[in-house]
């Protein structure tokens, strides 16, 4: 690909211009790109999939991975010397990155651990909130077109701040590497201490993980979890979204996002390196830029045309920042597109303005801020301390990115005595009367008949 057809490629880098418009928040939602692959599309499939699972177990586990990985496999649980192995193999100045990803992301992890709540309401009347840790989880790594050893660290170091003292990782087994999951995602657990984990992939992980699979001949049990974390394509999205209910999950983190919301002095230069490097994930990857000067959209998109050619994947990167979900969002002025960048609700929003900070804290939905020249999107996928398994397609409105509650739960506790539970006699007898549950009134009043 030359320079010069890349330019010409990236006209389809398109831009919306919302400049001149007072939409309402609706509107404005409705005006934002998003990709045009959707969960629904996948229901029916990941349906199918789920129920297979449930039905036939391990069975069904050998069949989809020989389907979808070109893998043979008796049992899905890659063995302990494997991984050990793995580990030993392994690049030491990967090692060494891990190792200090780790270290920044425990550092927070540790430091989000929710305080237990004890509150005298009155004299003997106490009630109290403890959080607790779930007993298991199951944490997703996705495969596909790169390896994610990081989504190790962001899954499993949360899950074991907040105290989880059983842990599962899947990842979709590799046919060039005898049907395991890449050797990276493997060392990666090893180094982290985890002894369980699967090579499976897809909704079908999901599926083993939300409802557990029964020992069959020598093949050990696959016990279920209370919650299931990571991110993953749009089957694995969806997948999570059908067993919510019957487990836990984090949010149905789909293909990545990337928004930057940038003034007429922002550098081209970054922005469009920012652009590409959520680009590169997935052809389904969404990049969006939203500036109120259209001379900085044309120098990000000359700046696209150098850039592109330049990187490893620019066949995937052109693809995703040609398709719907990518592109320019013109606005009058940064007021407007802060009002956007609430509707867009990205996973991943930069602040690439002059006074980024105090613009960064009228952001009130985004998986994670990143805030001025120097925090890209890049140092939270690996080693800002932060989490990078965050929502996306808008549910950053109301769910939040990987953290040690997601691991967790709370148990309110109640210990009235006598002399509290008669001073609020008459007030519960009332309330019940009024919602015609008199029995409710009755189960109080009981115990202070003679």
């Amino acid at each position: 690909m030359t320079s010069s057809s890349s330019v010409l490629a990236f006209e389809s880098f398109r831009t919306i211009d919302l400049r001149g418009q007072h939409l309402t928040p609706a509107g404005l939602k409705n005006a934002m790109p998003r990709a045009e692959t959707t969960t629904e599309v996948a229901s029916d499939a990941v349906a199918g999939i789920i129920a297979d699972v449930r039905a036939r177990g391990f069975d069904a586990l050998s069949e989809l991975a020989a389907r979808f990985d070109g893998v043979e496999q008796d049992h899905p649980l890659v063995p302990r010397e494997a991984m050990k192995a793995a580990l030993a193999q392994l690049d030491p100045a990967i090692r060494e990155a891990l190792e200090e990803s780790i270290r920044r992301a425990r550092l927070f992890a540790e430091a989000q651990r929710p305080q237990n709540t004890e509150l005298r309401i009155g004299p003997g009347a106490n009630v109290s909130q403890n959080w607790l840790p779930v007993g298991r989880v199951g944490l997703y790594v996705p495969g596909g077109l790169a390896v994610y050893p990081s989504s190790v660290v962001m899954n499993v170091v949360p899950a074991q701040a907040a105290g989880v003292r059983s842990l599962a990782v899947a990842s979709p087994p590799q046919k060039e590497f005898s049907g395991l999951p890449h050797p990276t995602i493997l060392a990666a657990a090893e180094l982290l201490g985890i002894e369980e984990v699967y090579a499976m992939g897809g909704a079908q992980a999901i599926a083993a993980f939300a409802y557990g699979i029964p020992a069959a001949g020598s093949n050990p049990e696959l016990a279920p979890v209370d919650v299931v974390t990571g991110p993953g394509n749009v089957y694995v999205a969806t997948a999570k979204r059908l067993v919510k209910g019957v487990v836990g999950i984090d949010a149905e983190a789909g293909p990545t996002e990337i928004a930057i919301l940038a003034d007429g002095g922002a550098n081209p230069r970054l922005i469009a390196a920012d652009l590409i490097s959520q680009a590169e994930h997935d052809p389904n990857a969404a990049s969006v830029l939203v500036t109120d000067s259209p001379e900085l959209a044309e120098r990000v998109r000359e700046e696209l045309g150098l850039q592109v050619p330049a990187t490893r994947h620019s066949a995937r990167v052109e693809t995703a920042l040609s398709g719907a979900q990518s592109g320019t969002i013109l606005v009058d002025d940064l007021d407007q597109g802060i009002a956007v960048c609430n509707a867009y609700g990205a996973e991943h929003l930069e602040i690439q303005t002059a006074g980024a900070a105090a613009d960064a804290a009228r952001i009130t939905s985004a998986g994670a801020v990143f805030v001025g020249n120097y925090s890209p999107v890049s140092l939270g996928d690996y080693c800002s301390g932060s989490n990078h398994v965050l929502p996306t397609a808008g549910t950053a409105a109301f769910s939040s990115g990987l953290n040690v509650t997601t691991f967790m739960h709370a148990i309110q506790v109640i210990n009235y005595d006598r002399a509290a539970l008669q001073e609020v006699t008459g007030h519960v007898v009332a309330l019940s009367r009024a919602e015609d549950l008199p029995a409710h009134g009755d189960a109080v009043s009981i115990r202070f008949e003679s």
